[in-house]
């Protein structure tokens, strides 16, 4: 692992142990509101046109901006490709112990997933 991505990774997860509580609300609201039973998270360090900003990195002094979003926009937007849907499914850790995080940096795009911060209460 390159010094560089090691440095972004763990900026990343700084993020989302600092959101932690705010990001596990809302994936357990999507779910609840039966807006999807998939939701997935994008942490960026640029605006981006996809899902709805929750939590802007320069109100909290943060690296990333965190971006609520469904793996349904996600196909529709052709992100993740429909023929593999059901793999991403199968794949996708349980909302209520992880975070699934589209993290976009300006070289790539990948799906990672998060464990939320220990001793959260839900």
């Amino acid at each position: 692992m390159n010094a560089t991505f090691e440095t972004q990774l763990n900026a990343l997860k700084a993020d989302i142990d600092f959101f932690s509580e705010s990001i596990k609300e809302v994936a357990i609201e999507m779910v609840k509101e039966k807006f999807t039973q998939f939701p997935i998270f994008i942490a960026s360090e640029h605006e981006v046109k996809i899902g709805e900003l929750i939590l802007a990195r320069t109100d909290f002094a943060r690296d990333n901006d965190i971006y609520a979003s469904t793996m349904e926009e996600m196909v529709e937007r052709k992100v993740i490709d429909k023929t593999k849907q059901e793999d991403f499914k199968q794949n996708y850790k349980n909302y209520k112990t992880h975070c699934c995080v589209l993290w976009l940096t300006p070289t790539s795009a990948q799906f990672v997933y998060i464990p939320y911060k220990k001793g959260e209460k839900f």
